[in-house]
């Protein structure tokens, strides 16, 4: 009678991330505004939201070069070679091109060709959610050393007459190194989405006929998101801990999608958890949608602060309405 099979579970073995070299600051975006005949201030937009500058990536650079960059970074601190993957997920909300998916375009520049690429769109939550399903192909045999990215320019979605939403976004990527492993890495996932609330976060546009048909701008109903993010990323947070059977004693660092830096403080405030646990960027990245998730985890790893076998909580809420949350130790 054969022994049964040893359970597969998936580690994060590297980490990367990468910027467009252009930073804005708040002064420089409220200069740029002020020319359109929008009126902010720096104190305006660092009280609301705790962002002070953002990254803009140049004309003619999409989300699989910011992609690209990130993965570089992954790959060499994992030790492994992009023909040594045998998945690529890419979360974004702002692909290259209607298709061919924005994972192969970033397949073909890593010079790789045969593995499964795909992208996956669930807009800030995109990299909790990628990183779920890369999960999920390993634990099942279906890959064994995954590229899980978060990649956006959300730039070129952003209506420059709006104040309420032009400060908000950046560009950026960020992403993982998936591998499997014998020992738990990813401890629990928890995913979830609410349709009825489409309409409070999203770009209401298409192409048809060669043509933008609706409004290919971003609309966001500020006060709803914010009600709305606040109840659910507590609620995924406690169900991932509970599916983990661990408490919020066990978390060592807390990153939630860096929207607003006051949901963010309400989430670590309900968690119970010591502010100095929450790693914060959005102070310099904006909101990057789904890279930046991955984008924070990169910058606490490289500064030394997240270390091998800290506890790992990340978070994710976005548009669509979507939510979700990974529990890992790295």
């Amino acid at each position: 009678m054969n022994a049964p099979a040893a359970p597969r579970y998936t580690r994060i073995s590297g980490t990367g991330s990468h910027l467009p070299p252009r930073r804005v600051g708040n002064d420089e975006l409220v200069r740029l505004l002020a020319a359109r005949g929008v009126e902010t201030s720096d104190a305006w937009i660092t009280e609301r939201t705790g962002i002070r500058a953002r990254h803009f990536a140049a004309d003619g650079v999409n989300a699989s070069d910011l992609a690209l960059h990130a993965c570089r970074h992954a790959l060499e601190a994992a030790g492994r070679r992009a023909d040594e993957i045998d998945l690529i997920v890419v979360a974004t909300s702002t692909p290259d091109m209607v298709f061919p998916a924005t994972a192969s375009i970033l397949q073909a520049k890593l010079g790789v060709h045969g593995c499964p690429a795909f992208d996956l769109q669930a807009v800030c939550s995109g990299f909790v959610y990628a990183l779920t399903v890369a999960d999920a192909m390993i634990r099942t045999g279906g890959a064994t050393r995954a590229l899980v990215v978060g990649a956006e320019v959300f730039s070129r979605i952003l209506d420059f007459d709006d104040r309420t939403t032009c400060v908000l976004f950046g560009d950026g990527a960020g992403a993982v190194v998936l591998e499997a492993s014998d020992a738990p890495g990813i401890l629990a996932t928890d995913l979830h989405a609410d349709g009825r609330h489409v309409g409070i976060l999203c770009v209401p546009g298409t192409v048809g006929g060669g043509k933008v048909l609706g409004d290919p701008l971003l609309r966001m109903d500020g006060q709803a998101v914010f009600k709305l993010a606040v109840g659910v990323l507590e609620e995924t947070a406690r169900t991932v801990l509970a599916k983990a059977a661990r408490s919020e004693a066990d978390v060592d660092w807390l990153i939630p999608h860096q929207a607003n830096i006051r949901i963010m403080h309400s989430t670590v405030r309900k968690l119970r958890l010591p502010p100095e646990r929450l790693v914060v960027t959005v102070d310099e990245h904006g909101n990057t949608s789904a890279a930046s998730v991955p984008l924070a985890l990169d910058t606490a790893v490289r500064d030394g602060r997240i270390r091998r076998g800290d506890t790992v909580l990340l978070e994710g809420v976005g548009g669509g309405f979507t939510w979700g949350s990974v529990l890992l130790d790295l």
